[in-house]
């Protein structure tokens, strides 16, 4: 009878894919790099196939890597379920979290895939609203959680990220010049539409709202389009966004820092566990690459290393 595929072996292996790196995938398995490779060699023998190849400074996935990866991935949840199944103290319950739509996009899928992973009989409710929104909904005892924009005038949370804002346009669409700044933003009670509008008064520069959207993306949309300019953390670029600096005539933003709330008699376990996991998620959080030979074309921001055949994993 052949011998099972060890657990451990296949942990290793999706840290290295989930992080892109064998360096990184040590730190997440609390392991040498050394003993990362030699995991990775016991594996490949195990299965008879070469799991990674060189590709210049690294290494990237083989197809047959590619074709593990997929029965990794279920064999580590079906053995997370399997455990969790037998734990009198595993979590259970009700999650209700909220979230602005713009953060939802950029930070929720990681925050989620992992909660899910760890805590699979807690079930999140997610709502996507401008934080004010939540900051009331959080009042009224009708969410949990709350991810929001911190503003100490407006609401209280608690700091968990601290970003540059930016000014955004289109890559591919030169603004008019000697023309008032068109502008794409949140509603009137938005933090970021207030800190754009401020900046640019006290530059005394014209600017008319031209775009007013709850949506992240309806904003997106028209900047990307060249009709109008917004301000983003440096998190939520994307690939087509050029950033304006003074240089472009557009003044310097305060940095926007991202809060929790917490309601008030949340369960302690359930409180920490969803912390501690966004806290991690925002923490591991890569920001947008600008390159300069580009004029500040935006590539897109790198969260979630996705490796397919032919993409690189740095380093052995």
């Amino acid at each position: 009878m052949a011998a099972p595929l060890d657990i451990d072996q296949l942990q290793t292996f999706i840290a290295i894919v989930d992080t892109g790196s064998f360096t990184k995938a040590a730190g997440r398995v609390f392991k040498t790099q050394s003993a990362v490779s030699m995991q990775m060699r016991r594996l490949e023998e195990r299965i008879g196939k070469q799991l990674f190849i060189k590709d210049g400074r690294g290494n990237r996935l083989t197809a047959e890597g590619e074709k593990l990866l997929n029965y990794a991935r279920r064999i580590i949840r079906l053995n997370s379920e399997a455990i969790a199944a037998f734990d009198d103290n595993r979590l259970e319950g009700t999650l209700r979290i909220g979230t602005p739509d713009d953060y939802a996009d950029r930070y929720m899928p990681e925050i989620i895939g992992r909660f899910a992973k760890t805590h699979p009989s807690v079930e999140l409710y997610i709502i996507c609203e401008p934080s004010a929104s939540l900051s009331e909904k959080m009042a009224r005892g009708e969410l949990d959680i709350a991810l929001v924009t911190h503003n100490p005038q407006a609401r209280s949370s608690d700091v968990v990220r601290t970003e540059p804002l930016c000014w955004v346009g289109s890559a591919n669409h030169p603004l008019k010049e000697d023309a008032p700044v068109p502008l794409a933003v949140g509603r009137r009670d938005c933090n970021w539409r207030q800190l754009a509008c401020s900046a640019l008064d006290a530059d005394g520069r014209e600017y008319q709202v031209l775009f007013t959207s709850w949506s992240s993306t309806v904003v997106a949309a028209a900047v990307l389009a060249g009709m109008a300019v917004s301000v983003l953390p440096e998190s939520a670029l994307r690939t087509g966004m050029k950033v304006l600096t003074q240089n472009d005539g557009f003044p310097p933003l305060p940095p926007v820092q991202i809060g929790i709330m917490k309601r008030p008699g949340l369960s302690p376990s359930l409180m920490n566990a969803i912390t501690d996991h966004i806290t991690a998620c925002l923490d591991n959080i890569t920001p947008a690459a600008v390159d300069d030979d580009l004029n500040g074309d935006v590539s897109m921001p790198r969260q979630f290393p996705r490796l397919r055949t032919g993409h690189m994993i740095p380093g052995w």
